[in-house]
């Protein structure tokens, strides 16, 4: 395995575990962890290896915040989990996509984590009908249930989890890395 996607994967991965400690103790993935990465990551990988990698970092970038600030600005998602997932996405921008498979699989776990707590709190079944009945009466007004239930769920261990998951096929396919 090259050295480039070495590096890439464990900074993306320190990143991840550093993120998910602050967003289970605090609710917040601090700027000072998310915001350098974003700006160092296309210009390391721009003066280390080339020009139009540092493009595809910021390209990456991009890509992976987009989702996410649109998220963010409807109420659905923090500013700090969109700079996660922006910096992810130019950490590992010498795969382009990487970021959104990051992303995607941090969004199943996450819904899986929330199915499950709703599951515990007893909850799961007055949400799911809250949510279909919101669906049918955007159909047909009047029917369905009235009431609305949220349950937030912290990002961070799930991008933790998303970012192992990315990470692991690269180091079983590899041969450890070697």
């Amino acid at each position: 395995m090259s050295t480039l996607v070495l590096t890439g994967l464990g900074v993306a991965l320190l990143i991840a575990a550093v993120a998910a400690m602050y967003d289970s103790h605090s609710g917040t993935i601090p700027n000072w962890l998310t915001l350098p990465p974003l700006a160092a990551a296309p210009i390391a990988y721009g003066v280390l290896f080339s020009p139009e990698l540092a493009a595809q970092c910021f390209f990456a970038a991009l890509v992976s915040g987009f989702g996410p600030y649109w998220a963010f600005r409807l109420g659905g998602m923090g500013g700090g989990d969109v700079k996660l997932f922006a910096a992810l996405g130019s950490v590992v921008g010498f795969d382009p996509f990487a970021g959104l498979e990051i992303q995607l699989i941090a969004f199943a776990v996450a819904l899986l984590c929330a199915l499950c707590l709703l599951a515990w709190r007893g909850k799961l079944f007055v949400t799911l009908r809250s949510f279909f009945g919101k669906g049918m009466r955007r159909v047909a007004p009047g029917a369905g249930g009235r009431e609305e239930l949220l349950t937030p769920i912290r990002m961070g261990w799930a991008v933790l989890a998303a970012t192992v998951i990315h990470i692991a096929p690269y180091f079983v396919f590899s041969g450890g890395g070697s």
